[in-house]
């Protein structure tokens, strides 16, 4: 072959682990499916800045649902085949799945969202929500250690009592508590939990979810997991998006007395902006780099969004 003959090949398209699917076809996935959520609900289960509608549910989540459905079915059906090859009971436990992604991305709606449309799968299974925030450290801890300027970051998590917490659920466990944590106090509330009794699918969500093990011989957490869901966005749109959220807070939860940042209530605009970038850039900017954007690979399935919050793309994980 001469140099001019190779000129004219076409070029190969780079071999990737994912298919990349655009929103058009994705919503085709799901054309017929009644979508199952009124728009009040959906109005309810939406979070702050998140512009969530009718049509990013029927476009998005809906074929998201019948997905994660066909996996489950999958994987409870290989249980229960493995059951009978081994001439067991059988101990199928429940599907398990993970919501991960940057601060102010948008994870809790998505995690609330899919737990709307996952209990209204045939059978109506039972799902549970589990927040990773329930295993930061106490904000003493934090202190003692001098972590509380990296609240998030992996290290300010309890991963071992994660590992133990998703152990149990994973193995079968009648009952298995988590911590609660607390958003307006911001801290783990003393002796008040979150009890788990054998769902059929539970949702977790959290910052660092998919990170690696930090050692060979410690479980990492993402092998907990049946199926991963990281959400994505250009960090430019995050830093918006945490920005905005930020100034709905000091309007709205910050107001309350109680709150943990009611000392912030009485900024001004421009105030509050400068706050909440100095947030932005100095934590969680440098741990959503550092931490959490590395593990998107990790991820069965991506959603990238664009700037007004709207899903763009998917990205699946070939078999």
């Amino acid at each position: 072959m001469f140099a001019d003959d190779a000129a004219t090949l076409p070029a190969q398209t780079p071999l990737s682990l994912y298919r990349e699917i655009d929103r058009a076809e994705w919503a085709h996935l799901a054309a017929g499916t009644t979508l199952p959520l009124t728009e009040t609900e959906i109005v309810q289960i939406r979070g702050l800045g998140d512009r969530l509608d009718m049509a990013e549910v029927r476009e998005v989540y809906l074929p998201l649902s019948g997905l994660l459905s066909l996996y489950a079915t999958a994987t409870k059906r290989l249980g229960a085949e493995t059951s009978s090859f081994l001439r067991d009971d059988d101990s199928t436990t429940p599907f398990v799945i993970a919501v991960a992604g940057s601060v102010a991305v948008g994870k809790s709606t998505i995690s609330r969202l899919l737990r709307e449309l996952v209990s209204r799968w045939p059978g109506t299974p039972r799902v549970e929500l589990v927040t990773t925030d329930g295993f930061l450290y106490p904000n003493a801890e934090l202190e003692r250690r001098g972590l509380m300027d990296r609240k998030g970051f992996p290290e300010s998590y309890d991963r071992r009592a994660l590992v133990n917490f998703l152990t149990e659920v994973k193995s079968g466990a009648a009952e298995v508590r988590a911590p609660f944590y607390s958003h307006m106090r911001y801290d783990i509330v003393p002796d008040a939990h979150t009890t788990i009794r054998r769902p059929d699918v539970v949702i977790v969500e959290g910052l660092n979810v998919l990170q690696p093990s930090p050692s060979p011989s410690e479980m990492a957490i993402s092998e907990l997991f049946d199926f991963s869901i990281y959400v994505d966005a250009d960090t430019s749109h995050i830093s918006d998006w945490y920005v905005e959220r930020f100034l709905a807070l000091r309007r709205g939860a910050f107001s309350n007395p109680n709150s943990f940042f009611n000392v912030f209530a009485h900024l001004t605009d421009a105030e509050a902006v400068r706050m909440a970038l100095g947030f932005w850039n100095d934590i969680n900017l440098p741990n959503l780099e550092e931490n959490v954007l590395p593990t998107k690979h990790q991820a069965k399935l991506v959603l990238e969004k664009g700037a007004d919050h709207a899903v763009e793309r998917v990205l699946l994980r070939k078999l």
